[in-house]
């Protein structure tokens, strides 16, 4: 009885080794789902259920958060970055439109001696005379001739505002000396005037030297009079002039000069015997401090400092652009890691 069961047993056993000689890939497959049902059988219910996944998406999730926000701040920065170029460049083009003026002050101890133009029409030079330290003697004979220790020349040209009418100067030179406070003093005097105000016209020119050198003085004395200002000063006063030299660099390297003047007057009490219907002129110039002024416009934009802001402004945008690009790949690889990790999960527990 025995034998025939064993013929049966070896011979389903010989079927099943011929079918599976002939299908080896479904042999494969079964053994594969053996073993992952063996793994699966071994495994907690717990690791592959609810906590790996859940705790492998919050984490995913939060760096995905974090990363988005990261994006935003540097979009931030990179738009700000942008507004700080457009505010530089506008900055040094408005700069570039409105310089800024500079004045620097230069010490001498000795002046270019300025000419010194009068005009006394009918008035007649008494004196003149160069004193230090501002020490003026009294007047002796006030109202008569007297010494004139001063360089002087006399020069008649047409006004040349009109072109018609004939002047006539008195050219002056005037102080040097700073350091010893030299002064020149001038005595006019009018015998008589058909005016209710009696004054004489003084105009003041940067350089005796450049006239006495002139060629053509009476042009000289013409664009002197057309470029600067004139004043007065009245009959029966002691009219003292301090004067300062303001130069001005123009934009084209050219440079002109001007004289700024602080004066102050004092009345002249005429002690003379007999009452006079003439008048005295009394007059002071002098150096107010050892100080020439120089004015020029400068542009307070310097294109270097632009540039390398551009520079450093620019370096940051790609810095942040990098990053961002980074940033985003980060981003998707991780996405691409989650997916996979939750097919697989899906397939395992499948």
């Amino acid at each position: 009885m025995p034998k025939p069961e064993v013929s049966a047993s070896y011979q389903e056993l010989s079927e099943d080794v011929e079918r599976v000689s002939e299908n080896p890939t479904e042999g494969r497959e079964e053994e594969m789902e053996v073993n992952e049902d063996s793994s699966s059988a071994i495994l907690p219910d717990g690791e592959l259920g609810t906590t790996t996944p859940s705790l492998r998406f919050s984490k995913t999730c939060l760096k995905n958060v974090f990363s988005v926000i990261l994006l935003f701040i540097y979009l931030l920065l990179m738009a700000v970055a942008v507004f700080l170029v457009y505010q530089t460049i506008s900055d040094f083009r408005e700069k570039l439109k409105h310089p800024v003026m500079s004045v620097t002050y230069k010490e001498v101890s000795l002046y270019d001696a300025p000419g010194i133009a009068f005009y006394p029409g009918k008035a007649r030079l008494l004196s003149c005379k160069h004193h230090y330290y501002d020490h003026i003697p009294p007047l002796i004979n006030p109202g008569q001739p007297g010494d004139i220790e001063c360089t002087t020349q006399r020069i008649n040209y047409t006004d040349p505002f009109t072109n018609q009418t004939m002047k006539y100067a008195l050219v002056v030179q005037g102080p040097r000396d700073v350091k010893k406070r030299e002064l020149v003093f001038l005595q006019f005097h009018l015998n008589e005037t058909d005016q209710d105000f009696s004054a004489i016209d003084y105009l003041l020119f940067s350089s005796f030297q450049e006239f006495v050198s002139s060629p053509e003085k009476a042009k000289f004395m013409k664009d002197c009079e057309s470029s600067y200002s004139s004043w007065k000063f009245s009959g029966g006063f002691r009219t003292w002039v301090k004067m300062s030299l303001v130069k001005t660099k123009e934009e084209d390297g050219s440079e002109t000069v001007e004289f700024k003047q602080e004066t102050s007057v004092v009345n002249y009490i005429d002690q003379r015997t007999q009452p006079r219907s003439d008048q005295l002129f009394f007059v002071v110039f002098e150096w107010k401090d050892p100080f020439i002024q120089t004015v020029q416009d400068i542009i307070t934009a310097n294109p270097w400092n632009m540039i390398a802001l551009l520079c450093g402004i620019f370096l940051a945008l790609f810095k942040a652009a990098d990053f961002a690009k980074l940033s985003v790949k980060w981003m998707i690889k991780i996405r691409r890691r989650h997916l996979k990790r939750t097919r697989q999960v899906t397939n395992h527990i499948s």
